[in-house]
């Protein structure tokens, strides 16, 4: 049976998947809280008020397990999982905590006019010896650093266009990255 095409993503997940305290990753009053934040923007550089993101990230102390019911917030866990929809101006935001071991949080990006959604990573620095970082040509690396800012870490996703951010097509069956060869099909 052949495959069937490939719809757009969205715009109704905007609608119906994001929850109440989707952006909390720390618990209420951590010390150790950090904000990431930006802007998703299409390839003229405008926002787009209506993508979601997805973050899974590692626990401070490594581990990767998440707290149960990642999508119930007791305020008091760490679920190392968030799912955040952007604002009318393109703008999203997180509280997290510093990932450890893995010096990145894992990001998924949906947005209208794309026809399948799109990995990268926020790094809080760029470690030298990270595998995935190397097979990235050095000029496109900050594309996936967040900067220090007032309001904690800022990362802007480029969809497309001048410092495009780079983004990972999976690989079964280890589900590691790798670059991708060619650039998405986003439509903005």
């Amino acid at each position: 049976m052949p495959a069937t095409p490939s719809q757009t993503i969205g715009p109704y997940f905007h609608i119906g998947l994001p929850f109440p305290g989707g952006g909390d990753l720390a618990p209420a009053g951590h010390p150790e809280a950090v904000t990431v934040h930006g802007y998703v923007l299409d390839g003229a550089g405008e926002a787009v008020p209506d993508a979601l993101l997805e973050f899974w990230q590692a626990a401070p102390d490594g581990s990767r397990t998440g707290a149960p019911g990642s999508l119930r917030r007791d305020g008091a866990r760490f679920t190392g999982f968030a799912r955040v929809p952007t604002g009318g101006d393109g703008h999203y935001a997180l509280r997290t905590l510093p990932p450890g071991g893995a010096p990145c949080l894992a990001v998924c990006v949906f947005a209208r006019g794309l026809t399948h959604h799109l990995f990268t990573r926020v790094y809080f620095a760029l470690p030298e010896d990270d595998p995935l970082l190397r097979t990235v040509p050095p000029e496109r690396r900050t594309t996936l650093l967040a900067t220090p800012d007032p309001a904690g870490y800022r990362f802007d996703v480029r969809l497309r266009g001048e410092a495009e951010t780079v983004f990972l097509e999976p690989r079964a069956p280890q589900g590691r990255g790798e670059l991708r060869d060619q650039p998405h099909t986003a439509r903005s």
